[in-house]
């Protein structure tokens, strides 16, 4: 086995997560404010003999280890795209994004792959070419290429840089078991219906784009926001209990990320994450608890394992 490329990837999180209606394509308009957080996914791609995908870490067992995998069909992709002849490849996985978990951890890995095999096969490929080939893999997936704090509109995959000061301080509380994003969207639309309401556009969240701008974590934590997480918690019922602990362990503010189950908690600086970490540690609510900080570069290339 010669030659190999590593890229080192972080998780999302919807600081925002306006949902608009469905679609005639089946997805829907959103409005949302990514952050790139300090939880990372490794996606080496060494060339090989034959087709492998190997996963280890976090969740492991829940990620498929053959070419659904969305890592290989990021190499798929961009071995068509460069017309690579007989793109063999080993695509090892080091895993700390919870899995399923509204985190992107999927994503990150597309992302990952893509970058490090266009290093690994010396692509001359530019940011804009690589963003066009993750928007076909997934609506997070341009965004794990970005990284930093950013709107997303479209189907989320239309991305503009947000300016941002300082650092945001979190706790991350991944649930025992998974979502699945479309049934969480699927679910969404349920209670709507069930409402009889009609559903606007998702409006541009600029209260929070200025806060972001100021730095001041007091002005973002009221802000946070996610039209998933009614239909999260309906689907799991006890991130409610979740997200009352965050609150009484001293968070500013806690959200279920993206389509869930992860919770996610704002913290006043990084001694109090640890904190509110520490004290959720002990409350068995959650298969896992970490401190994360944010907004990080997006995917990156590292040294091979």
């Amino acid at each position: 086995m010669m030659g190999g490329a590593t890229a080192r990837v972080p998780a999302k999180i919807n600081l925002h997560l306006g949902v608009g209606p469905l679609r005639e394509d089946g997805y829907h308009e959103l409005n949302t404010v990514f952050c790139a957080l300090s939880l990372y996914d490794d996606v080496t791609v060494r060339a090989a003999d034959e087709f492998s995908v190997t996963v280890r870490g976090e969740g492991q067992h829940d990620v498929p280890a053959d070419a659904t995998n969305l890592a290989a069909r990021a190499v798929a992709a961009i071995a068509e795209y460069a017309q690579v002849p007989d793109p063999q490849v080993a695509i090892e996985i080091e895993k700390q994004i919870p899995v399923a978990g509204g985190m992107a951890g999927g994503s990150a890995d597309a992302a990952g792959a893509l970058l490090a095999a266009a290093r690994l096969w010396r692509l001359d490929t530019g940011r804009e070419e690589l963003h066009d080939l993750a928007a076909s893999l997934g609506s997070d997936v341009p965004f794990s290429l970005l990284g930093g704090a950013a709107l997303g509109t479209n189907r989320g995959e239309e991305l503009l840089p947000v300016l941002h000061r300082g650092e945001l301080h979190w706790v991350i509380v991944a649930a025992k078991g998974g979502l699945s994003t479309p049934a969480v969207y699927h679910e969404l639309d349920r209670l709507r219906a069930g409402r009889g309401e009609t559903v606007p556009p998702p409006e541009r969240p600029d209260e929070l784009i200025v806060a972001l701008a100021s730095g001041d974590v007091h002005a973002v934590a009221p802000l946070l926001h996610n039209d998933l997480q009614p239909a999260a918690l309906s689907l799991q019922p006890r991130l409610r209990r979740t997200l009352r602990a965050g609150g009484e362990a001293g968070a500013l503010a806690g959200i279920v990320s993206g389509s869930g189950p992860t919770c996610v908690f704002l913290c006043d600086g990084e001694d109090a994450a640890i904190s509110v970490a520490t004290e959720l540690s002990g409350l068995g609510v959650a298969k896992a608890v970490r401190t994360a900080h944010g907004p990080v570069p997006g995917a990156r290339l590292i040294p091979a394992h």
